[in-house]
């Protein structure tokens, strides 16, 4: 497995033109498009120009900072690769995007935000839900979560019913600290859900052809993963912010690896102390300043993998991506 150190000619693109790039997905013709606070969604060309791509905006999308701030968040392919799946973490919709044209659908809203979404391959969405935070709360709701971790985490499911999605969504599970990234192995019927506040990765058995969900265990203990990504290959890969880390583990067991890094005696400092008030239950957030993740441009949120499951690219909330050489 590859190890990558970070340097400068990494940040792409070199002039930061993105707006907090949180998820993002490749195309075949190796465009990226990837989250942007005030359109929706960004297309970045290979060479690092980019442009709004879509119309989410006409679709209900909404971002008037401070009262209602858009939270275009996790981004994901449908299996077919002709549409993607955006969803708003402080809206609390879920929209549907032809990959080509742009067009945008509103097909979901969920009573909270909505932290990330994944569509399986008889239609059902899978989403998880971070916090209780509604539209009218701006960004605090969702930050009190992070700052002193509360058990309002869930995940949810949307069947389609007669060709149709269902108009209200399954609860699958809830009380999780934070429920995150979420990806679905349907081939091994398992579905795995980051709880980031937790720090753990959870696994859930289920069924996609009936819909049934069966016991849920703990994949990973003490890892508080933010986005994940499965690769095709047995290996679950995972953003893990706290840390500025990406880590990977195989689906059949074992102890995961850290594939890249940057973490320097101060910032390892703050991460224990960061850990030290979890536990306390004293608030975390005044610790959270760009010194925790520089150099990187923004904080490590989740990463972006090419057609055959090879780590592409980093994502963040700041201007710009991490290109990764092969």
């Amino acid at each position: 497995m590859p190890v990558w150190q970070f340097d400068e000619t990494m940040v792409f693109p070199a002039d930061g033109s993105l707006n907090r790039p949180e998820d993002g997905v490749i195309l075949p013709d190796g465009r990226l498009i990837v989250g942007d606070q005030v359109h929706g969604l960004r297309q970045v060309e290979p060479d690092g120009r980019s442009a709004p791509f879509g119309t989410m905006v006409a679709a209900g999308y909404q971002h008037d900072p401070p009262a209602r701030p858009g939270g275009a968040n996790g981004v994901s392919l449908e299996p077919g690769g002709t549409h993607v799946i955006v969803a708003d973490v402080f809206g609390g919709a879920i929209y549907r995007v032809n990959a080509t044209t742009g067009a945008a659908e509103r097909i979901y809203r969920h009573e909270y935000g909505v932290n990330a979404a994944v569509r399986d391959s008889k239609g059902t969405i899978w989403f998880t839900q971070c916090a209780r935070n509604r539209p009218e709360d701006g960004e605090a709701r969702l930050w009190a979560a992070i700052d002193k971790p509360l058990e309002e985490g869930a995940v949810y499911r949307q069947p389609m019913t007669d060709g149709r999605l269902a108009t209200k969504a399954e609860l699958v599970a809830d009380s999780l600290v934070f429920a995150n990234g979420i990806a679905i192995d349907e081939a091994a019927g398992h579905l795995y859900v980051a709880e980031s506040m937790g720090a753990r990765v959870l696994r859930f058995t289920i069924d996609p052809a009936t819909g049934t969900v069966g016991p849920q265990s703990i994949f990973l203990d003490g890892i508080g993963a933010d986005n994940i990504e499965l690769d095709g290959h047995g290996r679950l890969w995972m953003a893990v912010p706290s840390i500025n880390a990406v880590m990977v583990a195989s689906t059949a067991g074992g102890p995961p690896q850290v594939v890249f890094q940057t973490l320097n005696p101060a910032q390892q400092k703050t991460v224990e102390e960061v850990g030290r008030r979890l536990k306390t239950g004293e608030p975390v957030l005044p610790l959270l300043t760009p010194d925790g993740w520089a150099p990187l441009p923004g904080v490590l949120t989740g990463l972006i993998l090419d057609r055959d499951g090879r780590l592409a690219y980093f994502t963040g909330l700041g201007k710009a991506l991490i290109r990764l050489q092969r």
